[in-house]
């Protein structure tokens, strides 16, 4: 099977979680999964221009599938909000042709390459746990993370509506929960790992964001858990950056280290924690993993 991908990291990746992208990158060149890069692609537009553009937001998706198109590879990306927005305009193009022609007639309108439905989306976590021999995995450990309590931080926007995806979705889904126990870890049980993070309140409902992270956070400590794990770019900006808001405003002591699951990867596959960017995150994970000897 080949690992090359057309990849796409999303904005949140190119800006402000830009560790997100140095650990993808970093634990791909270990893994011997190549990702091309995109330069042509745009923003995906996400939720919010689904809700009050459709018809824009197909075909700025549209464009964006047929760069990966052109290339002759499937697209992946690290961000869940990326991933639902590509994947529901792929599912809806390659399953109603008529709005496909609509579309391809938008494109073609702006000079751009006609999408003919041929390609996947794929999120990297899917791409390490389901096409990435498990062997040769394990056999890249060099840290194993013995016995450490990580809570998985799934979010909501890789899980539903299941029937976009392009691997396990919804309640079954179980990757990062493989991931941690390949790696030698201890995947936390607990209420909330498949909520959503808070990031399209942020902005708007500073209160609730608060709570949200807060419940979520505490859920995961209750439940033995001394590090966090997302597979989401805007995941990591809440559940880390808001974390120490959400301890100010509710009068909390939360301190959950939280790091993208590249990152947690990219440690115990040995890689510097400078090519990972450890030392951007909010509340510093060095305790744990030194506990450990993953650090």
């Amino acid at each position: 099977m080949s690992l090359q991908f057309a990849y796409y990291p999303g904005c949140a990746a190119k800006q402000i979680q830009r560790e997100a992208d140095w650990a993808a990158q970093a634990v791909c060149q270990e893994l011997g999964i190549t990702l091309h890069p995109m330069p042509r692609a745009s923003c995906c537009g996400a939720v919010s221009l689904r809700e009050t553009k459709p018809a824009f937001s197909l075909a700025v998706a549209a464009r964006i599938l047929s760069e990966a198109e052109a290339m002759g590879k499937n697209l992946l990306t690290i961000c869940n909000t990326c991933l639902q927005t590509l994947s529901h305009a792929n599912y809806r193009l390659t399953n109603e042709p008529e709005l496909l022609e609509k579309i391809n007639g938008v494109l073609q309108a702006s000079g751009v390459r006609p999408y003919k439905a041929t390609i996947k989306v794929y999120h990297l976590l899917w791409v390490i746990t389901d096409q990435v021999d498990a062997n040769l995995l394990r056999s890249k450990v060099k840290k194993p993370l013995k016995d450490l309590q990580v809570a998985p931080f799934y979010g909501c926007h890789n899980l539903r509506p299941e029937e976009i995806y392009e691997s396990k979705a919804g309640e079954s889904a179980d990757h990062l929960d493989r991931l941690i126990t390949l790696l030698g870890g201890q995947p936390v049980s607990y209420r909330g790992k498949d909520r959503c993070c808070g990031f399209h309140v942020m902005l708007s409902d500073k209160t609730e964001v608060h709570n949200m992270v807060a419940i979520n956070c505490q859920n995961a400590k209750k439940a033995g858990a001394q590090i966090m794990v997302t597979p989401c770019t805007l995941c990591d900006m809440v559940m880390g950056s808001v974390q120490g808001m959400a301890e100010k405003s509710l009068g909390l002591s939360i301190q959950l280290p939280e790091m993208n699951f590249a990152q947690l990867l990219g440690l115990a596959l040995g890689i510097d924690e400078k090519r990972l960017g450890i030392s951007r995150l909010h509340v510093d994970p060095k305790p744990a993993l030194q506990a450990k000897g993953v650090m």
